[in-house]
């Protein structure tokens, strides 16, 4: 049959890849062979929150699975301590060397055995892998060698002679160093095929920075949206109230680092104005939350308290505005400061009156309480231009924004950081903007447009304005679905005594998903999967945002195993609440296995006394055969690619086409 002109056009273009019928049938024969290969590994993360240390060293140990892969190369013939010495090499290859060779009376034997070790473990690594993707892995050094050593058939050779000859080489030239630091990062880069974080990168930890430097090196990772995420990408996109977000954060955990010396955000406009105008109000309630050991004078926490109010207070004020611009987003009953009561000091909150603590606002006029001083708006000036100048945060907001979004489908999977927001019936809520309505997937496609055109309409432009309110939006307001509550109770944990008040009551999605009755939880979780296209029977939503408290018994697979909760209490601050310091998840060709971690101590610890995490895992889901990369999405993608080279090919044979030699 002949083919239509689009036919025609499409293959005419796919011969100038393969311009000879040989060719195409060569590229056949190596997609095919690459479908049979165990399907790779893919890791689950979530709710980072800055912890830059504890992340860093379960991205070096791929939450267990390199230290795994070890114990199968050595065998238990290999004492524990030696093994436990060896995985912390292949976790920090530079600093452990440094430690290990003063200890040795034969340099050269230890050299010759460690790069037989980790040549085995990278062959097992690389297993999963056809040549040419390792090759492309290979440092550029050592390719052709690391190629060699991976790939010889030693039906061919003798392995000791072959190895032994080679490996004498590298150690008589000064190489031994260099290639096991190297043969270290190419185990780690294979141990996992893809990196997913589900969420909150950023706030409460010291060095969000480090962690997003991580995964701009990544070979493959990619993130989708927390809502302390999106604040920050609302501050990197000119955002007042979302840089009064971040910044008020930052100083409620008394993290200035990620400001000043991560991003190199200028805070001395605030520090003098909070010293000036602030210096006689009352701070009782704005003293930072410590979680670390450091040691931080009385004078240090009154300036940052300082801070920390002035910083509220603008905050409150901008939030009025906003809620009065976008009334479409329904909050106008979170402009609170416009509603105090300043004679009685007094202030309603969801109907009812409460007695405010503190009504100490030395820049608020009770009878416009949210307009700006002109002090206030020369530091909000100042401190948009040093957000938009910071090169490090603006490289690493395009990232979020070309390897992130709202949610992720991915080999059966749905990833979302939040909530898809539904109502107790089960069905979906529904969100009407300019007269359309927008609920389940089309709602989280519509945040997601939204949250784009905040930083990439046109600089000044009413769609960049809009854009820029609603990723405040997506930080705190009722129907975000990477926020999933009714408020964010910001102002009530300042200024109002009763807990009843602090309440935020979250979306009905919880409810349905935490349901104890699994009928119920699974059936909420059937209908999200089956409107995001996945099958409720096979699919699973991996979430983050909502710490699991496995201390009193709550558990992270629910929904008859279809939804799986990784946030277990990553961040320091929630390790008292969970009692665990996080989960993550690793979907491997045999099942998916839950990561359960203790506290990390440090990277000193680590090296020096092999402390990697305690980690338990449980293989929750095990596959009833090993998956292949044909079982994946990537799987067909390549079949879709096989079947246009086989036409391709009949096109070159009926003579549609002429080879070209």
């Amino acid at each position: 049959m002949e083919p239509t002109s689009s036919e025609y056009k499409f293959l005419s273009l796919l011969a100038k890849e393969y311009p000879t019928r040989a060719a195409a049938a060569a590229e056949i024969i190596n997609l095919q062979a690459i479908l049979k290969l165990p399907k790779p590994t893919e890791h689950f993360m979530s709710d980072l929150h800055g912890e830059a240390d504890a992340f860093t060293h379960i991205l070096s140990n791929a939450s267990g699975v390199i230290r795994e892969k070890a114990d199968r190369v050595l065998g238990t013939s290999v004492p524990e301590q030696e093994r436990a010495e060896f995985a912390t090499l292949i976790y920090y290859p530079a600093q452990k060397l440094a430690q290990l060779k003063p200890r040795q009376t034969d340099l050269a034997a230890f050299y010759r055995t460690t790069l037989y070790r980790l040549i085995d473990t990278c062959r097992v690594t690389a297993s999963k892998y056809t040549r040419s993707f390792v090759r492309k892995r290979l440092p550029k050094t050592y390719a052709y060698i690391l190629d060699e050593l991976l790939h010889a058939h030693f039906e061919d050779h003798d392995k000791d002679l072959y190895y032994g000859s080679i490996l004498t080489t590298i150690i008589n030239t000064g190489e031994a160093d260099h290639f096991i630091i190297a043969l270290c990062e190419l185990i780690r880069n294979l141990a996992v095929h893809r990196l997913h974080i589900v969420g909150d990168v950023f706030d409460r930890g010291a060095r969000p920075d480090v962690i997003m430097d991580e995964l701009l090196s990544h070979h493959a990772a990619d993130v989708q949206w927390g809502n302390h995420d999106v604040q920050w990408m609302g501050a990197a996109a000119g955002s007042d109230i979302c840089i009064a977000g971040v910044i008020r954060v930052a100083l409620a955990y008394n993290n200035l680092e990620t400001l000043e010396d991560g991003y190199g955000i200028n805070l001395r406009p605030l520090a003098l104005f909070a010293e000036e105008v602030y210096r006689n109000t009352d701070i009782t309630y704005f003293y930072p939350k410590i979680t670390d050991d450091g040691d931080y004078s009385p004078v240090d926490m009154e300036r940052a308290a300082r801070m920390h109010k002035a910083v509220s207070i603008l905050l409150f004020k901008l939030e009025c505005a906003l809620v009065h611009r976008n009334p479409e987003f329904g909050m106008l009953d979170r402009a609170l400061l416009e509603t105090v009561d300043f004679a009685s000091q007094t202030v309603v909150v969801d109907g009812t009156e409460y007695r405010m603590r503190d009504c100490d606002f030395p820049t608020v006029d009770p009878k416009d309480p949210a307009r700006l001083t002109p002090e206030e708006e020369d530091v909000l000036a100042k401190l948009r231009l040093s957000f938009a100048e910071s090169e490090k945060l603006q490289r690493h907001v395009r990232f979020l924004y070309a390897q992130g979004s709202m949610y992720r489908i991915e080999n059966g999977n749905l990833l979302y950081h939040g909530a898809v927001p539904m109502r107790m019936d089960g069905t979906f809520d529904v969100v009407t903007v300019n007269g359309v309505p927008y609920s389940g997937r089309t709602w989280m496609d519509y945040c997601e447009r939204m949250a784009r055109q905040g930083y990439f309409a046109p600089e000044g432009s009413a769609q960049r304005r809009k854009g820029q309110d609603f990723l405040y939006y997506l930080w705190c307001g009722r129907q975000s679905p990477v926020f999933g509550r009714f408020k964010m109770a910001t102002f009530e944990h300042f200024f109002i005594e009763e807990e009843a008040a602090h309440t935020e009551k979250k979306n009905a999605y919880y409810r349905l998903i935490e349901n104890e009755d699994e009928h119920v939880a699974a059936a909420a979780a059937g209908a999200i999967l089956k409107e995001f296209g996945l099958d409720p029977a096979r699919g699973h939503i991996i979430n983050g945002h909502v710490p699991v408290r496995a201390k009193n018994g709550e558990v992270p697979v629910k929904a008859g195993g279809r939804v799986i909760v990784i946030d277990g209490g990553f961040c320091r601050a929630y390790h008292d609440k969970t009692g665990i310091a996080g989960y993550t998840l690793v979907s491997s060709s045999r099942g998916l296995s839950l990561r359960c971690h203790s506290a990390f101590e440090s990277a000193q610890k680590a090296i020096s006394e092999n402390r990697d995490i305690l980690s338990s895992v449980d293989i929750f889901e095990k596959n009833s055969r090993r998956l292949l990369v044909g079982d994946t999405d990537n799987g067909q993608r390549l079949k879709g690619q096989i079947a246009d080279l086989e036409r391709l090919c009949a096109a070159y044979a009926d003579g549609t086409l002429v080879e070209k030699a």
